[in-house]
């Protein structure tokens, strides 16, 4: 619900209404913690991208009601992942898992809307239209600097949650962040297909730069990454040339494509922190870590880092919400998740990316032995529904 007016002091500050913090503000609600989400924004921007939102992220969007069917979600009952040039491939399937799908894709903008809209009508305190300007942290509670459309205000907490990154990452003297740049560009387009999908994705390893299909209604969700000159290249081609290049890479296992919608592009990169709390202070979704494209996993493990927090806080006393053990608590457990989700991520660009002979007949052998071996890839399956856990 919209806070008609900023209280003096909450328990926990959420610093951003997207999905996650929407998630995680919701969750707080649930269990009587006194929380504030606090969103700039009044209204959603328009935004291309598709989300590839796993099974259980659902489940957990929808213990909030942020997961309906206004959201046009489109199921993913399989997904195939093959290397260019090789016979290496193999294929993950919901059935063999006993899961309905592995998960569902959705436009991001629709999912942003309804995050919003549930923290408009919802029990979630939100306060909108607000920019956090500053963070002071003291040793019992720390201190907001709000701008919102009234004037500066002021506001302190147990605890404040950075759901969304931003410069507010720079102010900190106790976190580091690292940015390791891919040099690489994400083209995105909407692509139809000659055949109907059937709830089948794919990942394909190409020689210059993998591509993603996604069932996204009766269409795809093409994320084809590349240099920024090749980017370049692609988005000035025609679409007729550029439906030929992306036919030319799934040939043998998609009969061609006949539409091509609009294409755009932005760059790729690995942002990450040297830990995820500080004094009073903790980071979830994209304020923790920005992971590349290839693998989908950057909104489902920031799902996750807001699902382990929701649950650590309701189980802490509210004065000690912002303590160093409960921080030190809430950073353990999601050191093994974060951790290996992103090292999984950030290898199978530098992995897939070498042109060297030897290493693409290796890559071909372990992608026809996770084929072949039922335990390992049902496992494999299993680890990208439900995290490393």
């Amino acid at each position: 619900m919209m806070t008609e007016r900023l209280p003096e002091h909450v328990d926990v500050a959420i610093v951003g209404g997207g999905p996650v913090g929407a998630l995680l503000a919701l969750r707080l609600a649930e269990t009587g913690i006194n929380a504030l989400a606090i969103e700039a924004r009044v209204t959603t921007p328009a935004d291309p991208r598709a989300l590839a939102l796993s099974h259980a992220s659902t489940e957990a969007l929808g213990r909030v009601g942020l997961w309906d069917d206004s959201l046009g979600a489109t199921a993913i009952t399989r997904v195939h992942i093959s290397q260019a040039g090789t016979l290496g491939r193999t294929e993950l399937s919901s059935a063999e898992i006993g899961l309905p799908a592995l998960g569902y894709v959705v436009p991001y903008a629709a999912l942003a809307a309804l995050a919003l809209d549930k923290l408009k009508t919802g029990k979630a305190a939100v306060a909108l239209g607000t920019t956090v300007t500053g963070v002071d942290r003291l040793a019992r509670y720390a201190r907001l600097s709000l701008a919102t459309p009234t004037g500066t205000r002021y506001l302190t907490a147990n605890l404040v949650v950075l759901a969304d990154g931003g410069k507010l990452l720079a102010e900190l003297d106790d976190v580091n962040q690292h940015v390791k740049s891919y040099e690489q560009h994400a083209i995105l387009a909407r692509i139809t297909p000659n055949q109907p999908h059937l709830g089948v994705a794919f990942e394909r390893f190409a020689d210059d730069g993998p591509l993603a299909l996604l069932p996204t209604g009766d269409d795809y969700t093409l994320v084809w990454t590349q240099t920024p000159a090749g980017a370049e290249e692609k988005l000035a081609l025609s679409d007729a040339d550029f439906l030929a290049q992306v036919s030319a890479r799934f040939a043998g296992r998609i009969a061609g494509f006949t539409r091509v919608g609009h294409r755009a592009s932005w760059p790729l990169a690995l942002k990450t922190l040297d830990r995820v709390v500080g004094r009073r202070i903790a980071m979830i979704g994209n304020a923790a870590q920005t992971l590349h494209p290839v693998a989908g996993q950057g909104l489902n493990l920031g799902l996750r880092d807001a699902a382990t927090l929701a649950d650590l806080l309701a189980i802490t006393p509210a004065a000690q919400a912002g303590d160093p053990a409960t921080l030190a608590r809430y950073a353990d457990l999601r050191k093994k998740d974060a951790g290996r989700v992103t090292l999984f991520t950030d290898g199978l660009i530098s992995w897939f990316d070498s042109p060297n002979p030897l290493l693409k007949h290796v890559r071909s052998a372990g992608l026809l032995a996770l084929d072949q071996i039922g335990p390992l890839r049902r496992g494999f399956a299993r680890k990208m529904v439900y995290g490393a856990r």
